[in-house]
């Protein structure tokens, strides 16, 4: 190999594009393809729309001339390592990965021996080796583990925080064969400052739903706790804080409107769709979870209502302004948001909503609500 090596990222979002910054950060040449073409244009101005990377980074890292952000197939030739970030969402309750095959189709007309191939996106276990490896085959006349390798290495991403942020947060790895794992954890190994090897690509693929599964559960439960609470006239956050008080055995969630993010509201059901496929049986937990969390923006809806009529303010015109549009604090992705039926829940009533959050884009809104910035004067109307 001459030069720098040439990585491609497919999918400059939340998470292709940091694994891309510090790609270019260590030395590599990158490629970072994106079908959206706004969202490319933007990029090639120096224009960041992840606020994990300011313009000032992305500045950086275009000025190095080692940074391709493109909309072109044909830019990604010559590869060495390819990593697929690319959505992962949920048609009608079963798995979408129509994302996933488009890329992997994509990079398998340019494959040739000795490349990498890494799958990065939410999914469930055996996505690697039942539907990326035979693409790749198909297309390539290559074989996986023997002619190139490949493997999957769950995103990390928390987007909005300044503490864990790719590199500090130890990266799962995992191949197809051992060789295959080698290769992918020499690559992360330069990304971030702790790899984590597993047996295999399976496990991977469980790590990361077992994660998200764990909080979505526990999040449910709260929730549920949250309104039973209210109902017995009980502070649910002060029971919280008190129990976080002891040092183990235990780990504070705390309630909330629902969940939200690309993560949350998806992965579990991944985990369940899989299980039921392969077993027959039903993941109780993960359905009974979801029930909650659905239920949770509603339930906001009726308190809010209530409270109106109890302090004698007709629904019909009343102001609320909602503090927060995305689905967590600090981060304009509203993907997911419980805020969103919320909004839509408070107008359907007849309620004038105002939706304060700087991060979001405001077009981005239902028609229903009305974008505020949050002034002393906006608070004091609703």
């Amino acid at each position: 190999m001459t030069g720098p090596e040439h990585l491609v990222v497919v999918g400059q979002g939340y998470v292709g594009l940091p694994l891309a910054m510090r790609a270019v950060a260590v030395g590599m040449r990158v490629t970072g393809i994106d079908l959206d073409a706004q969202r490319i244009a933007g990029l090639a101005a120096g224009t960041s729309h992840v606020e994990d990377i300011t313009d000032d980074e992305l500045a950086a890292a275009l000025a190095t001339g080692r940074y391709l952000p493109t909309t072109d197939p044909a830019d990604v030739a010559g590869f060495d390592v390819a990593v697929i970030s690319v959505p992962t969402p949920l048609a009608d309750g079963v798995p979408d990965l129509g994302a996933v095959e488009a890329a992997s189709a994509m990079l398998a007309s340019h494959m040739r021996p000795g490349v990498c191939v890494v799958l990065e996106s939410t999914t469930y276990p055996g996505t690697t080796t039942e539907l990326v490896a035979p693409i790749l085959e198909e297309a390539s006349g290559l074989v996986a583990g023997v002619d190139f390798d490949l493997g999957y290495s769950p995103e990390r991403i928390d987007p909005g925080n300044p503490t864990h942020g790719l590199v500090e947060t130890p990266k799962v790895v995992s191949g197809v064969t051992p060789a295959s794992l080698d290769r992918v954890q020499g690559f992360y190994d330069r990304i971030v400052d702790e790899t984590v090897p597993v047996a295999d690509t399976g496990t991977a693929e469980l790590t990361k739903l077992l994660e998200n599964t764990f909080r979505h559960v526990n999040i449910a439960l709260v929730n549920e706790l949250a309104v039973f609470a209210n109902e017995l006239g009980i502070d649910v956050w002060a029971a919280v804080d008190a129990a976080a008080t002891k040092p183990f055995g235990f780990m504070p969630f705390r309630p909330g409107p629902g969940v939200g993010g690309h993560c949350l509201p998806i992965d579990p059901s991944y985990l369940s769709w899989k299980v039921k496929r392969s077993t027959g049986r039903d993941f109780r937990f993960v359905e009974l979870a979801n029930e909650v969390n659905e239920q949770m923006p509603r339930y906001v809806v009726d308190r809010a209502l209530a409270r109106l009529e109890r302090d004698g303010v007709p629904a019909a015109g009343a102001t609320v302004a909602l503090l927060g549009m995305s689905y967590k604090r600090n981060t304009g992705d509203a993907r997911e948001t419980p805020s969103i039926p919320i909004a839509e829940g408070l107008a359907g009533a007849g309620v004038r909503v105002l939706a304060c959050d700087p991060h979001v884009d405001p077009a981005s809104l239902p028609a229903t609500v009305e974008p505020a910035t949050c002034t002393p004067d906006v608070l004091a109307s609703a």
